[in-house]
């Protein structure tokens, strides 16, 4: 008889927290070079509600119904043909794909390559929060902009905006790991939250100054994260050094073009859009900062899968400090 699992899911796109529908489907099985965990926590992210909104329309999801969430942590129960890193019994964090998506509920198939130990002392909630939002700052801040997060290399001005968010709050912890002056955009009252992150100026978005984004001690910035909201490219334009960039986080299609046409003209400040490519080995990074404590996943909230709509609600909100976390 076919083993089942309690799920969260929906049948079409829109609808927001009300359209999840709470279900009994098949646990699924490994196939070659994957692993099935049962589920300790997940996170959500705000793709996951873009994908339900059309956003990525008609890449994502590949076919409904969809079980959202793709950051997820747990045991692992079962390994399929050709998985050598991971054996049953072990604690993991990884990244499902989002094409198939699968994190809410009470049993997952990750793929090897995109998996990380995580050590007893840490937990799956501090893991969980890890995958999208942790590797999307360190790719940005490294990658991208090249920072040396082992403190070596020049030393570069950089901003991050919405920086008490999922993705803001970890690229604030690890920009401060390279050579670094960091200023920051948040909400008044998560001004003296960033500044425990490690911030060296914060600004409030919503005063003149922060609308403008201006250092408050007049610096030019290197790079920026941009992780709130569109801003015209004016206003980065005037606070950017000469050879400064912008990571686009959140790329429209608007921000997108910006780019390919600024890239044809070949001016020195430049737009980039940034896409996440998955890697164990960055999330495994991740994780052996968090157990060295050198960064840290704040929790906004956490939520059974029974109150899946609420969370859902709280993250469509666009106010959590930090990250949202399901916990089974």
């Amino acid at each position: 008889m076919e083993r089942l699992m309690l799920a969260v899911q929906y049948n079409a796109y829109d609808g927001g927290a009300n359209a999840l529908q709470h279900v009994e489907v098949p646990i699924p099985s490994p196939n070659k070079d994957e692993i099935l965990i049962k589920m300790e926590a997940a996170s959500i992210n705000p793709l996951d509600w873009k994908i339900q909104k059309r956003i990525l329309w008609p890449i994502l999801p590949a076919k409904f119904p969809y079980i959202p969430c793709m950051d997820v942590a747990g045991e692992v129960m079962e390994v399929g043909r050709g998985v050598t890193k991971f054996k049953v019994g072990d604690k993991v964090v990884g990244l499902m794909s989002p094409f198939s998506g699968g994190g809410l509920a009470e049993f997952a198939v990750i793929k090897e390559s995109v998996t990380a130990s995580r050590p007893p002392e840490i937990s799956a909630s501090e893991c969980a929060g890890l995958p999208i939002a942790g590797i999307t700052a360190l790719q940005a801040l490294s990658q991208t902009i090249g920072i040396k997060l082992d403190g070596s290399g020049e030393r570069k001005n950089i901003l991050v905006t919405a920086a008490s968010g999922g993705v803001g709050h970890y690229a604030v912890q690890l920009a401060k790991l390279g050579n670094t002056h960091v200023t920051a955009t948040c909400g008044a009252r998560n001004i003296e939250f960033v500044k425990s992150l490690g911030a060296d100026e914060v600004i409030d978005y919503k005063t003149a100054e922060g609308a403008a984004l201006k250092s408050p001690s007049g610096k030019k910035y290197d790079a920026v994260i941009h992780c709130a909201n569109e801003f015209p490219w004016s206003i980065f334009e005037t606070n950017l050094s000469m050879n400064g960039k912008v990571v686009d986080l959140s790329p429209t299609l608007g921000s997108v073009m910006n780019f390919a046409l600024k890239k044809l003209t070949f001016p020195k400040k430049q737009l980039v859009p940034l896409l996440l490519l998955p890697k164990g080995g960055d999330l495994q990074y991740l994780v052996d900062l968090v157990k060295q404590g050198k960064i840290r996943t704040v929790i906004d909230s956490k939520y059974p899968i029974t109150k899946a709509k609420d969370a859902w609600a709280r993250c469509i909100d666009g106010h959590a400090t930090g990250k949202i976390i399901f916990e089974f």
